[in-house]
């Protein structure tokens, strides 16, 4: 498994993750704290968080796909990107999990 793979799964769940608790953020601002402006702010980052999060389901299947995951796993890597602040621990999981298989995959430098 080359590490761009597994690069790009990194940085979805991470801006997935930060737009998932600004998303959170900015509910609790509308319905519980009533803020003005906070409807337009969760307007703009719902919908950036949902296209995203599109982009996130595309590349974490190609992660599990390569990395040959039970269907379970990779359900919960699925949804991590639904629950806030799961994106964060999940992809640290994957990350420790997964970087000794990148590291067998990369070709030795040889140095002269």
């Amino acid at each position: 498994m080359k590490k761009s793979v597994l690069t790009r799964y990194r940085v979805m769940a991470y801006v997935t993750g930060v737009l998932l608790v600004l998303l959170t953020l900015g509910v609790i601002a509308k319905y519980i704290l009533d803020v003005n402006g906070a409807a337009d702010f969760t307007r703009v980052i719902g919908i950036a968080h949902g296209w995203l999060y599109v982009v996130y389901l595309v590349f974490a299947f190609d992660l599990g796909s390569k990395a040959k995951w039970p269907v379970g796993k990779q359900l919960w890597v699925l949804l991590a990107g639904t629950i806030p602040t799961a994106a964060f621990f999940v992809e640290r999981k994957v990350t420790h999990e997964l970087e000794a298989k990148v590291a067998d995959a990369q070709p030795a430098v040889v140095k002269a």
